[in-house]
């Protein structure tokens, strides 16, 4: 049966089709964001004045459609920063999430902190537009790429400075972690399913190289929950749903913050 992953993933490769046509990679070599320097994903969150959290602008989900439509990207990313996250992830996926590489692209007018490109990467062709487009941090899902194509995708990444975030969702995809992998996503999601479950994610962390980054993901409402998930030894965790179904995101996010520490 058909997963919303699957739909995802074979839409994807369709727009990545559809976009060689109109821009090459050269293209993206010669663009004004692939000369700069990237800024550390690594580095923020090792960086103990800040919260751990990767908060997360995001205007609707394919389970929950539309949860913030008009937000304003540059107020909410720009709160975000001065309450203490680490790194702020944006949502670039049109069809699925309602994202866009503007709403990416006027977040990195106003941060100073690392942003992630949130998205479903498929082809080499995603990882040089991750880098023209502004962002410092590319995500990588374990779920819909096989391990050769991980390797292949964080090296590329890698080999033009970007760092990779790998998202897990079972023990059974530890065997695509490598060296090119920067930091590790536990995803308490189910991907098939969309049922969230925070036990599964301290279960595979027992399992993971000591050397990467530990990131908590989906699902946390709740800022005992930052505290609990710290004490096993996670350093970051990705938050967004619960800040942007908010009618301030930036105050609910400064508030679990201060709950959180």
């Amino acid at each position: 049966m058909k997963t919303i992953l699957d739909e995802i993933v074979a839409q994807k490769r369709k727009e990545v089709k559809e976009k060689q046509q109109v821009t090459s990679i050269e293209d993206f070599r010669n663009s004004e964001n692939f000369i700069l320097p990237v800024i550390s994903a690594k580095a923020s969150i090792l960086d103990e004045s800040k919260s751990g959290i990767i908060a997360e602008f995001k205007r609707k989900s394919p389970s929950k459609g539309f949860i913030n439509k008009d937000a304003n990207v540059k107020d909410i990313v720009t709160g975000y920063e001065t309450y203490g996250a680490s790194v702020v992830s944006v949502l670039t996926d049109k069809e699925f999430f309602g994202g866009s590489f503007e709403d990416l692209q006027q977040a990195k007018e106003v941060l100073n902190i690392p942003i992630l490109r949130k998205d479903f990467i498929v082809d080499e062709y995603q990882v040089y537009e991750t880098k023209a487009i502004g962002a410092d941090l590319m995500l990588l899902i374990a779920e819909c790429l096989t391990k050769d194509e991980v390797y292949n995708l964080a090296k590329t990444a890698k080999e033009i400075g970007l760092e990779v975030l790998l998202e897990l969702h079972s023990e059974d995809q530890l065997d695509k972690v490598n060296d090119f992998i920067d930091l590790i996503g536990i995803n308490n999601r189910n991907l098939k399913t969309f049922e969230v479950d925070i036990e599964k994610s301290k279960q595979i962390l027992k399992q993971l190289p000591q050397d990467l980054i530990k990131v908590a993901e989906s699902g946390i409402s709740d800022p005992k929950t930052v505290k609990e998930l710290r004490k096993t030894g996670f350093q970051a965790f990705l938050i967004g749903e619960n800040f942007m179904k908010n009618e301030n995101p930036v105050e609910a996010f400064q508030e679990f913050t201060k709950q959180s520490k």
